[in-house]
């Protein structure tokens, strides 16, 4: 899933990209630099950002995924990771300032949260994404951690009644157990949009939703980055073993 995140499209892939943890903070700020062209150049976003970088409180605790460009050396694509020791030092999960996520909290020693995902223009192919993914997977099995959850975003310049139709449209299929449920603390108002629009499904959360993930209620509005969030949750027993195999190694 997993707290914003960038739809990728399906461009030409290039031949030189590596997928590697940030070991400095040189290399976050590499992260920070690309999430803040993304989110407050390209989105519009409303984000804490000095020197042209996106920082939150979050950044210390987090171990950044970094997808490079080889030959260039450039940061094109990046996802953040806070597992359940990172979370117990930086007071809680993210998404835990969206959503109530009370119901999940037995299973917080075994949930890594990810976000923050983006990726340059450039490189917006199923290829960088499967390479973070990739980078995702190898890190949950080395410490044997069991769901993941996040927050999958969709724009609202429509005022929000796309994001309604696509909670709506997905909900048939993909809701969590109510034991799983969690409950956005600034609801999106579906009641006062429109939920029957034909939308499509962003990139990303398909992607989830094919690995077998779960949309765990109605999304939250998030007003800095103008987004529909939901929760989105995929415990590793569900995976489709089939989809993941070539990542999931």
């Amino acid at each position: 899933m997993l707290e914003k995140h960038v739809s990728t499209g399906l461009h030409s892939e290039p031949s030189h990209l590596h997928v590697t943890l940030a070991r400095n903070p040189s290399e976050i700020a590499e992260a920070q630099r690309l999430r803040y062209k993304i989110f407050a150049e390209e989105m519009g976003a409303r984000i804490n950002g000095q020197d042209g970088l996106d920082r939150d409180g979050f950044d210390a605790f987090c171990d950044h995924l970094l997808v490079r460009e080889t030959k260039s050396g450039e940061v094109v694509g990046t996802y953040r990771i806070l597992n359940p020791t990172m979370a117990a030092e930086a007071g809680g999960y993210y998404s835990a300032g969206e959503f109530d996520l009370s119901r999940l909290q037995h299973l917080f020693d075994r949930t890594v949260e990810v976000g923050r995902a983006c990726v340059h223009p450039d490189y917006r192919m199923g290829g960088t994404i499967t390479l973070l993914w990739a980078g995702l997977a190898k890190y949950m099995q080395t410490h044997r951690y069991e769901y993941m959850i996040g927050c999958g975003s969709v724009g609202m310049a429509d005022g929000g009644h796309m994001a309604a139709s696509l909670y709506t449209q997905l909900a048939q299929d993909h809701l969590s157990p109510p034991e799983y449920r969690v409950f956005p603390r600034c609801p999106l108002p579906l009641n006062a949009l429109q939920t029957s629009l034909d939308v499509n499904c962003p990139p990303l959360i398909k992607g989830y939703l094919r690995l077998g993930a779960y949309i765990c209620g109605e999304p939250a509005w998030d007003p800095d980055f103008n987004t529909a969030d939901m929760l989105v949750m995929l415990p590793l027993s569900r995976i489709n073993k089939r989809y993941a195999a070539h990542f999931f190694k």
